[in-house]
């Protein structure tokens, strides 16, 4: 029964643990980009867009397509990013308890 005990305590600090890295995610910010630089997408490691630059030569009618494409690559690569950031953070918190992939952070 001990060995219960210290089982459902050490899931509440693990619980409790996953709640402060969500809040901590919440400040991590990556940068994906496209296009050389020219198109940029910021955003949370919680997968929130915080901002989006274009430089302003891709703001013609003729280019809307590019522009098009390339916020979506650049949006693409920020994910890549946020999700990296997120898994470095749950390892770090879970220090190789080998939780099952798709246990869920959000």
């Amino acid at each position: 029964m001990a060995d219960f005990l210290g089982m459902m305590k050490q899931a509440a600090q693990l619980q409790s643990k996953m709640q402060a890295m969500q809040e901590e995610l919440g400040n991590v910010e990556v940068e994906g980009i496209s296009g050389g630089g020219m198109v940029a997408v910021r955003m949370t490691a919680k997968m929130e867009v915080k901002a989006v630059k274009i430089d302003p030569s891709l703001m013609k009618a003729e280019d809307r397509e590019i522009l098009e494409d390339l916020l979506v690559t650049a949006h693409n690569d920020a994910r890549r990013k946020a999700e990296i950031a997120m898994q470095e953070k749950m390892q770090a918190l879970t220090g190789g308890l080998g939780l099952p992939p798709g246990l869920g952070l959000t």
